[in-house]
């Protein structure tokens, strides 16, 4: 019995044994995964911190939430400029007509043709680290020799482009069907090369031909295709001072104020737009609300309303008027406002059009709206129906956020006054009684009706003679 208990003691003892090992295994095996994935996280925190660290990136590619939207106002459909498309085969049959260009621009710089080239290389080669920085990390997979050669070659395109547009290069050989193709791909945000490395290049080329040559001034001709604003000059606030990122962001620094208002509420820009109070241009209309264009020499976007004195007398004698810029929309509009939009949400600029786009999407509800802003002169509708154009603006900001609303002044002041007792009252009227033909034909029944029994009776109750 005792050689049992022996046996089986030994036994236990070495099951005992086995457990304790294999949770020994165990815990060792937890504590190397825990040490490993702490190890993992400590050096993605390092990658992290490091990448704030970097400067922001100003060309990127669209995410595809919006590129879902609206393909066409993202996507490159001749050219390809910089190395985010670079290998689109879509687009590879025009890189020939780019060398074309590089040989065209070098041929003015005869007899330094060799030497030219060489100090466009060397100074793009110079500054291929901050090139590469302009750009999402994951969008570059090119060598430094590559992307330098394409630096060169999409800046000298765009050079010599600009100068056979204005006229200086004699008559546009191509097919002119393209140029408005190619002017808005130089526009898209993934199109972009960053503007130091055009300055270089056209510093290199263009004081060998051209007397005090201004890289703006040629620019100009392209800023003036994408002013949505053609009434009000904003090539005019172009600050040769300010740093620009590239094309696009020339443009946008084209729309913001030249001097920033002492207002507060403008410097704070108020609340989130979303809750903002929403009338719509023929709700405005009928509680007494006029549109009139304005041409502010400060902000191109300027909106201002000129309330009146006495808010208490019937609208049709003291009328609010909302002075707002004049907007044409035709068929590149969308492919416009959608790059300065992203732009400005991804970028650390003062989302001023993203403002404005908010303001004119609450105004436009329907393409009587729409009608009502045409009539009015502070809308221009080049692109068909007034349908089109209603999609249009309602569409652009879908997706898009905006912590502060620029216009937050003016819309407090638009509310302020639609809901007051007179202007509140004349457009439930309106709405009710003259929102359509059928009822004001109805109202107008109605008085003649009523007009005619009034008669009646009084002819009627009236004694008559003997």
């Amino acid at each position: 019995m005792k050689v049992l208990f022996s046996k089986y003691r030994k036994k236990t003892e070495g099951i005992k044994l086995i457990i304790l090992m294999s949770n020994n295994d165990v815990e060792l095996g937890a504590r190397g995964s825990i040490g490993r994935n702490v190890n993992f996280l400590l050096d993605y925190k390092r990658k992290g911190q490091d990448r704030d660290n970097q400067p922001r990136s100003s060309i990127f590619m669209v995410p595809k939430l919006y590129r879902d939207i609206s393909p066409i106002s993202f996507t490159p459909r001749l050219v390809s400029i910089g190395p985010l498309h670079g290998k689109d085969t879509n687009l590879q049959k025009f890189e020939v007509q780019k060398s074309t260009y590089l040989h065209n621009l070098l041929a003015l710089c005869d007899p330094k043709q060799k030497q030219t080239l060489e100090d466009c290389v060397r100074k793009v080669s110079m500054k291929i680290k901050e090139i590469k920085a302009c750009y999402e990390e994951s969008a570059t997979y090119y060598g430094d020799e590559e992307l330098a050669r394409i630096m060169v070659i999409d800046g000298c395109f765009i050079l010599y482009f600009t100068y056979v547009i204005s006229g200086k290069a004699g008559r546009f050989l191509g097919n002119r069907s393209t140029i408005p193709l190619i002017v808005n791909d130089m526009l898209l945000i993934e199109n972009q090369i960053p503007f130091f490395v055009l300055k270089d290049i056209f510093e290199a080329t263009f004081p060998q031909f051209e007397r005090n040559p201004s890289l703006t001034d040629y620019l100009k001709i392209l800023l003036k295709g994408y002013n949505l604003f053609r009434d009000n000059k904003v090539t005019d606030n172009i600050n040769l001072s300010a740093p620009h990122d590239h094309i696009l962001g020339l443009l946008h620094n084209c729309l913001v104020p030249m001097h920033l208002p002492g207002s507060q509420s403008f410097l704070q820009k108020g609340g989130p737009a979303f809750e903002q109070e929403r009338h719509s241009a023929m709700e405005l209309d009928r509680a007494g609300v006029n549109f009139r264009a304005n041409k502010d020499v400060n902000w191109p976007m300027a909106m201002k309303l000129e309330l009146p004195r006495f808010s208490c007398f019937p609208s049709f004698w003291c009328k609010p008027t909302l002075l707002m810029p004049k907007l044409y929309v035709h068929d590149s509009t969308e492919l416009v406002l959608r790059n300065l939009i992203l732009y400005e949400q991804s970028s650390l600029v003062p989302e001023y059009v993203t403002s404005y786009m908010w303001a004119m999407d609450m105004l436009v509800d329907t393409p009587e709206d729409v009608a009502k802003l045409v009539k009015s002169g502070v809308l221009v509708n080049h692109c068909g129906s007034n349908e089109n154009a209603a999609n249009i603006i309602n569409n652009i900001c879908q997706d898009v956020s905006l912590d502060g609303f620029y216009y937050h002044q003016e819309w407090e002041d638009l509310d302020t006054y639609y809901k007051s007792c007179w202007p509140n009252a004349a457009a439930a009227l309106k709405r009710k009684y003259f929102s359509s033909p059928w009822t004001i034909i109805a109202l107008f029944a109605a008085i003649v009706l009523f007009v005619l029994t009034l008669v009646q009776t009084i002819y009627t109750v009236k004694p008559q003679g003997p």
